[in-house]
């Protein structure tokens, strides 16, 4: 609280006290302060959107979206500095910050927001459309600004900006002050440095658009300055704190509470190689490498490229992987018996006449997504009996078949080919289980 009531104090002191509100005009200073502090905006921007796209998280995409607006009018404003690029300052220079912090105080509002899972994936299917939005935005301001062109060629007299921008900041503060407080609720649920650190730098933001206002008569002055400083410390307490977390899901202390924990219907495919102790045995270490990566080399791409699945896992000569983890692919039984019939077919256009041969189990139903573990070792990933009984019936498949739970079978076409097994008992399971073995689509 001290933190964030200094800079009020600050400006408070500096309006009322003009003799200590000295003047500092050096406009290359001011071009790389600003410039850098956008750069290092930038790169938070696409570091959280490259992990809300990987994990289909709308708040990410949100939240990188506000990075990307803040940045990009700090950027506009640091290009527009009088005496640097152009020869004098115009209302691009002016203005470019507060509707920057006005269009990503609302974007920062809006990534506060708890999303149920089909709004969030409406949200993430739509995301080239808001990256391109926000992009053509930047575009537009830099065309008429740099190339100074109007209604941005000419300069703004704060008297003639004072009321419409008010208005208009009031708009951006409200947004920064829910988003603030919505992500230090989150802060002391989930006991996370990183989201505290997102509301902190928010109500800074939100600060620094008040002092925006307060300093459009004192440009180049101690005051003006400040909101400057303020929208530095905001970007770079981000930066810090996302660099002290743990690399894997990076940014899993502010994803949305359903791809935190949430449940989904899935498929699962386990894969691995029958006669790979032997081979190995058999074999020194240089050919088993030279196999694995001959084999999963070709295999992973084509589950996640052909299929839209997603790897979870190599253990030793293991492949699992996952279909409709992110929730987004209701056909996700078809997809994973599609993809285990290519996987037996490229890996027998792959083998090698003493290579150990696949055998697969195919399991669909329900489990929690979500993230377990911390430093050392995290991962997104799926627990419930799903998993277990997928890894199980790989082990009662024989090399080179596909086993599937009736389950699976259920969800497939009824043209599909399979050929029902006797009632297997599977270790743990109290009863019985129904399989068969798939052969076509």
């Amino acid at each position: 609280m001290i933190a964030l009531g200094l800079p009020i104090v600050v400006i408070v002191a500096l309006r009322a006290a003009p003799d200590l509100d000295a003047r500092w005009e050096d406009q290359p200073a001011h071009f790389w302060i600003v410039l850098v502090a956008g750069v290092v905006n930038a790169g938070l921007a696409v570091a959280v959107s490259e992990a809300g796209r990987r994990r289909k998280d709308a708040r990410l995409l949100l939240i990188g979206l506000a990075f990307l607006a803040s940045a990009g009018f700090l950027g506009l404003h640091a290009l527009a500095t009088p005496g640097v690029l152009l020869e004098k300052g115009n209302a691009g220079f002016v203005l470019a910050t507060p509707v920057g912090l006005v269009v990503a105080g609302l974007l920062a509002a809006a990534s506060a927001i708890e999303y149920p899972l089909r709004t969030a994936l409406v949200i993430v299917r739509h995301a080239r459309a808001l990256v391109g939005g926000v992009l053509g935005l930047l575009a537009l301001w830099a065309l008429f600004s740099l190339a100074e062109l109007p209604p941005l060629r000419d300069t703004v007299a704060p008297e003639d900006a004072e009321a419409t921008l008010g208005v208009f900041a009031l708009l951006g503060v409200l947004s920064y002050g829910f988003a603030a407080v919505q992500y230090f609720r989150i802060a002391a649920r989930r006991d996370s440095k990183l989201a505290f650190a997102i509301a902190f730098a928010f109500a800074l933001l939100a600060e620094s658009l008040v002092i925006v206002l307060a300093s459009l008569t004192t440009s180049w002055q101690l005051s003006w300055w400040e909101w400057h400083v303020l929208m530095a410390i905001s970007f770079f307490t981000i930066a810090a704190a996302a660099q002290r977390e743990w690399f894997e899901e990076r940014f899993s202390a502010l994803y949305l509470d359903e791809t935190l924990a949430g449940h989904r219907e899935v498929t699962v495919l386990f894969a691995d190689l029958s006669g790979f102790t032997p081979f190995a045995e058999a074999n020194g270490p240089e050919a088993v490498h030279a196999m694995l990566v001959s084999y999963f080399g070709d295999l992973a791409p084509m589950i996640v490229d052909d299929f839209d699945g997603e790897v979870q896992d190599f253990v030793g000569d293991q492949i699992f992987a996952i279909f409709n983890k992110r929730g987004d692919h209701p056909d996700h039984a078809l997809r994973g018996a599609k993809a285990a019939l290519e996987l037996q077919r490229r890996a027998a256009a792959i083998r090698q006449p003493d290579w150990p041969i696949f055998r697969c189990g195919v399991n669909t139903g329900p489990v929690l997504a979500g993230v377990v573990g911390d430093r050392g070792h995290r991962i997104h990933g799926v627990f419930g009996d799903t998993v277990n009984l997928g890894s199980r019936l790989e082990g009662q498949a024989k090399p080179g078949e596909i086993v599937i739970a009736a389950t699976t079978r259920d969800h497939l076409p009824d043209a599909a080919r399979v050929e029902p097994l006797p009632p297997l008992a599977i270790k743990g399971k109290a009863e019985p289980v129904q399989a068969y073995v798939l052969r076509g689509l």
